[in-house]
């Protein structure tokens, strides 16, 4: 039986594409994998690396407004088991504008930190893995 090379794309709309693609990249080193402008409408930017089996996309519509995250607890959660590249991870995420939040369920805080982007969705580096 041959098994299926899977990618993940997790996709979302902003209305602040470029302010959100530059924190998600610099924040969590992803590389900008792919952009585009005014495809049926809308404005995009796809992270990730080669390496990895995920990917994130970021949207914008032309005449539309999406507000911030519908609940706290719409997260993305990343594990970083080392400890060093954990923290450099968190202290990066501060620096590029994410806000550090209390996580809405306080399991993320156990082991890991929560962070606010400009749209209200947040993101968990986890040291664990």
């Amino acid at each position: 039986m041959s098994r299926l090379k899977w990618r993940l794309r997790v996709a979302r709309p902003t209305d602040n594409l470029d302010v959100v693609a530059d924190m998600y990249r610099d924040g969590l080193e992803l590389e900008t994998l792919s952009s585009f402008e005014d495809h049926d409408g809308f404005d995009g930017v796809i992270l990730g690396t080669q390496a990895m089996d995920y990917e994130i996309e970021f949207t914008s519509h032309s005449g539309s407004r999406v507000g911030r995250a519908p609940t706290q607890d719409n997260l993305l959660v990343f594990y970083v088991p080392d400890g060093n590249a954990w923290r450099s991870t968190c202290e990066r995420m501060t620096r590029v504008g994410f806000v550090p939040v209390r996580s809405f369920n306080p399991f993320w805080d156990r082991d890991g930190r929560t962070f606010e982007d400009v749209d209200g969705y947040r993101v968990v580096v986890q040291r664990t893995s």
